[in-house]
Parts: C-alpha cells; structure tokens; sequence
C-alpha cells in the first residue's frame, strides 16, 4: 500500500504545484485563520445583526440612524476631528523624518522621545492632557501667575482636547511609518540631483515628494482610521454629549444604553463604510502626485 500511497501524494503535491500551492504557502494558514476568526467573522456577524432590528424591516436600523439629525451629525463631527488630526501627523512627521534619515549625534535618544507616546495608551494621556491643559492644569496656572490671561483657556472637554490626544498618540505611528518609506528612496538620486545644482527644496519637490508619495497615502490611510475610530479620547477630554459626539461613542450609546443591538451595528457599519470612502479617495488621489515608475517602499 505505500508503494501506491507515496506516488499519489507526489501526484497531488504536482498538482497543486502546478496551481501555485506549495508547502510554503501553507505556512499562511494560520494567520488566515487568525485573521478569519477575529475580522472577517466579527465583520459578517455585525452586518447580518443589522439587518435584524426588532421592529422594521430589514433597513430599519439604518432608516433610523440616518433620520435622527442628532445620530447623523457624528460622520461629520468624526470626520472633523479625525481628518485634521491625520493631516497634521502626517504633515508634522515628513520634515522629522527626513531630517532623522542622516546620521547624527544623539539620532536613537531623539527616535526614542519621539516614539515613546506610543506606550503611553489613551488613557494615560488623557490624564496627562488633563494635569497639564485643564482649568487648574499647569499651563493655565502658569499664564494666570504672570498675567498673560484673566481666565483659564479651554483645552480640554472640546474638540481641542481630542485632536490633541490624536495627535500625541498618532504622531508616532505616522513618524515611524514615513521615516520607513524615506529610507527606501535611493539617495543617491538626490546626490546626481543635488551635482547638476539642484536645491534641497528642488531634490525634495520633485524627486523625494513624489517618490514618497504612494508611502504618504498609505501613512495617512493607516493613521485617518485610527483616528476615526476614537472613542476614549472623546469621552475623556472631549464633550461627548455635544461638540465630540463622535459616531464610535454613538455606536456604543445604542448598543450598551439602550440595548439596540442591530443599530449599534448599524452604525459601526456606516463608520466603516465611510471609511473606505475617505481610504479611496486617497488612493485614488495619490497618482496626481506619484508620476514615475519607481518608487520607496509602500
């Protein structure tokens, strides 16, 4: 029997060969099952438990999301706040990054400092923003002592307070990204450019720019979903019953407050969905910039 069994698995490992499944190959297994059990099942379930309200038909869910101006609001106060947030992170770490390229004396402690926000978590920063930047925070206290304000300045419990946590915890992420995509670009294109007496804002405009630009949209996708999906931050230093309602915490008041499970699905299928409209667009929109065949990583 081996001597049959031995010739048809090498027939069948031919075959899928052929197919282009090797052995190789199945080492993704495990992350595609990863994968399916904790995204693409959570994702069909939620979708399937939307269309269940228990009153309605099957849109009744999103009827009633979409015809509440107070719920509606949150995809515009989201975008509000996560847009600007994404664009400062990814504006504010281009110049750091291309300057952290080179070597120079203390490059790792300044790479550190920078990166460190990361391990802080949301909560631990927004406790911070709220010592530091609160009505009786250090930088109010301050100014009130020398005189350069009569009242305190709102920083927190505002849509000031969010995008300041978006950006200290999103700056790092983008930093690290971006400096990634720099260090793929050939410098030596920057060298021949910088010899036929190009400029450093010439190098940069036209050979780094377009050149980095697919890793900038990439970046900017990656970071503007994080930041739309913010939900501490907002109820922590922002005024989630007003200017901060965004549609995470809307989300998570239909779900957990009044126990409307098919709408809170609803609507983290609407945030997802605008989501992917703001990622496309992106993607879309990258060619204007990115012109050549090569390019950095991403």
């Amino acid at each position: 029997m081996a001597d049959t069994v031995l010739p048809q698995r090498a027939a069948l490992r031919h075959r899928l060969a052929e197919r282009g499944v090797d052995r190789q190959l199945w080492l993704l297994a495990p992350a595609a099952a990863f994968v399916a059990l904790l995204f693409i099942y959570p994702f069909a379930y939620g979708v399937g438990l939307s269309f269940q309200p228990e009153q309605g038909g099957p849109l009744e869910a999103y009827r009633s999301f979409f015809a509440d101006a107070y719920d509606r609001a949150t995809i515009w106060t989201t975008l509000r706040i996560a847009l600007p947030a994404a664009v400062f992170n990814v504006a504010a770490s281009v110049p750091i990054a291309y300057r952290m390229r080179g070597r120079f004396r203390g490059k790792r402690a300044v790479t550190t400092i920078l990166v460190v926000p990361i391990t802080l978590g949301t909560v631990l920063t927004a406790q911070g923003l709220l010592n530091y930047l609160g009505p009786t925070g250090w930088l109010n206290r301050t100014l009130l002592d020398i005189g350069l304000i009569h009242e305190p300045i709102r920083l927190v419990h505002n849509s000031w307070g969010v995008f300041l946590s978006l950006v200290i915890t999103g700056f790092p992420f983008a930093f690290l990204l971006v400096l990634s995509y720099l260090s793929g670009i050939d410098p030596s294109l920057e060298r021949a450019a910088a010899t036929l007496g190009a400029g450093w804002w010439q190098r940069f405009r036209r050979i780094t720019l377009p050149l980095l630009a697919p890793g900038l949209a990439t970046t900017f996708c990656l970071t503007f979903v994080l930041a739309y999906s913010v939900f501490p931050s907002a109820v922590l230093v922002g005024d989630p019953a007003g200017e901060t309602r965004v549609i995470a915490y809307a989300a998570w008041q239909a779900r957990y407050q009044h126990y409307d499970f098919a709408k809170g699905s609803a609507i983290a299928i609407v945030m997802g969905l605008v989501e992917l409209v703001v990622i496309g667009a992106v993607l879309g929109g990258r060619s204007l910039l990115y012109t050549g065949p090569t390019g950095g990583k991403g």
